[in-house]
């Protein structure tokens, strides 16, 4: 994978069969144009923040759930290609068919690839990640993550990956440096760790944030305004 495409999406929290059956029918047609795996996976522990949280970046309602989910790509060029072919593919034109989410609300942007452990299979839970790193950083950030990852690695983590924010557009109703307060100077990285089970991520979590060498390491990233949850995958079309 050397690119992909993230998402934050506000589903209805009643209709999460609805909304994967949708995301089911949809996938193939990526696939169709060339994309290697697609990922879906429901809100299952998504914080309130202090400025900035998940919730708050797609303006998600009480009846609502985050849903954390991105599109794997051989290249951007692929993905660009198939974002104009699929804009005239009849399997997308909903028409008066009920779509199970906000799209006005959804926000998306492509990524290229920082950091990936490589696929390390069958996963039972996520940790999603979303933030802004000043574009002077870059660097750093990605050197902050190959420190990090074997660390995560070591407490039982499947895969980590992450992405620097290379197409990111602005939304009429949300986006995603909105929802990170990215400012000028600034680029949104998205990223996520795969974990067996949510008992392994929370044992891992827990252990790495009392871990000298974590404590050692410095995030380039704006802290405060960092947005994060845990998830629980309803589709992978890598691991069916």
């Amino acid at each position: 994978m050397t690119y992909f495409q993230g998402f934050l999406v506000p589903a209805k929290s009643a209709e999460k069969r609805a909304y994967r059956d949708f995301a089911a029918r949809t996938a193939p047609t990526f696939e169709d144009y060339g994309a290697l795996r697609t990922v879906e996976c429901w809100g299952d522990n998504v914080p309130d923040g202090r400025r900035t949280d998940m919730k708050r970046a797609v303006q998600a309602q009480g009846d609502e759930t985050i849903v954390f989910s991105w599109v794997e790509w051989p290249d951007r060029q692929t993905c660009d290609a198939a974002a104009e072919k699929m804009m005239n593919d009849e399997r997308l034109q909903f028409g008066e068919t009920p779509v199970p989410f906000d799209m006005k609300r959804m926000i998306y942007g492509g990524f290229e690839v920082v950091e990936d452990t490589a696929d390390g299979g069958r996963f039972g839970y996520v940790s999603g990640v979303v933030a802004a790193v000043p574009d002077d950083k870059r660097d750093a950030y990605v050197r902050h993550g190959d420190a990090t990852a074997p660390l995560f690695k070591e407490k039982g983590a499947l895969r980590v990956a992450s992405g620097w924010g290379v197409d990111v557009p602005d939304g009429k109703v949300t986006d995603f440096r909105r929802a990170v307060e990215a400012g000028p100077g600034t680029s949104v990285v998205f990223g996520w760790i795969e974990w067996p089970d949510k008992a392994t991520a929370e044992a891992a979590m827990g252990s790495l944030f009392e871990d000298p060498r974590m404590r050692e390491l410095t995030p380039p990233w704006d802290g405060p305004t960092a947005i994060f949850g845990g998830f629980a995958p309803i589709l992978d079309t890598g691991h069916q």
